[in-house]
């Protein structure tokens, strides 16, 4: 008799402000965290929660159960002589059971869209910075034009990645290799989490890519990255979130869980 797996459930996310999640809320939050980060304790995720804007929090449909969430901050950029609305991506951390869900890029879609309609005339920018592939995935196959492109495309907006570099990071930025690095007391993830193995360089560029701008990730230094937000770019991303039969995501995850078990 041949058994088959059940399809994991459908996960829900919304976002929540600051002043809206208990202590528990953040003592659950930290205990998935400190799963997957080294050189981490509770004064300092807590610490680092409150200067956030708020988190998209993940839960699990059938007991709501916390599963994962991604932090969020609005601030703005000034670059030039001009200043823009930006949204800065904090920690995002999810059980590994659920990786590839696309929960989370449905309720950041809904969040965008709200920030764009306050800003309906000028270029919104998605700020993060990613210690492992798997944050730089999120941007990059979720954002048309965004920067550092494995492509080596938009490198106009370098100039907006070394803005908010120098405005908000500016004792960790090297402005030649556009790398932040915060020293040895900074939280890296677990060398076990999410390894790059050979098999995923040679299959996905993007993974290959970010290992060859940020050769030191394991370390815990840091890719800052951008991506741009416009009407256009909403438009073209809810078309293919809805024609896409599975999230690349998804795919990006079966091969990471596939390649560590071999």
């Amino acid at each position: 008799m041949k058994f088959f797996k059940l399809p994991k459930p459908e996960l829900k996310a919304k976002f929540q402000k600051v002043e809206q999640f208990s202590v528990q809320d953040l003592r659950i939050m930290y205990s998935i965290y400190e799963k997957y980060y080294e050189n981490t304790s509770f004064d300092i995720f807590q610490h680092d929660f409150h200067k956030k804007t708020g988190a998209f929090i993940i839960r699990h449909p059938d007991t709501n159960r916390i599963v994962g969430f991604s932090t969020l901050m609005k601030c703005d950029i000034k670059a030039g002589d001009k200043t823009y609305h930006a949204l800065f991506s904090g920690d995002t951390v999810i059980e590994k059971e659920f990786w590839g869900t696309r929960a989370l890029q449905r309720a950041m879609y809904i969040y965008l869209i709200t920030e764009k309609v306050k800003h309906p005339t000028e270029p919104v920018y998605w700020m993060l910075i990613s210690k492992g592939f798997k944050t730089y995935l999120l941007l990059a196959n979720n954002f048309f034009t965004y920067y550092p492109h494995f492509k080596g495309k938009n490198q106009r907006l370098s100039g907006i990645v070394d803005s908010y570099c120098r405005q908000y990071f500016s004792d960790y930025y090297d402005p030649a290799s556009k790398i932040l690095n915060f020293g040895n007391d900074y939280q890296p993830l677990k060398e076990s989490v999410a390894p790059i193995t050979e098999i995923m360089r040679s299959t996905n560029p993007k993974i290959k890519f970010f290992e060859e701008r940020n050769p030191n990730w394991v370390q815990g230094t840091e890719l800052p990255c951008v991506g741009e937000i416009t009407w256009q770019e909403i438009a073209k991303y809810a078309q293919r979130f809805i024609t896409k039969p599975i999230s690349q995501g998804k795919l990006d995850a079966l091969l990471a869980n596939k390649t560590q078990s071999v």
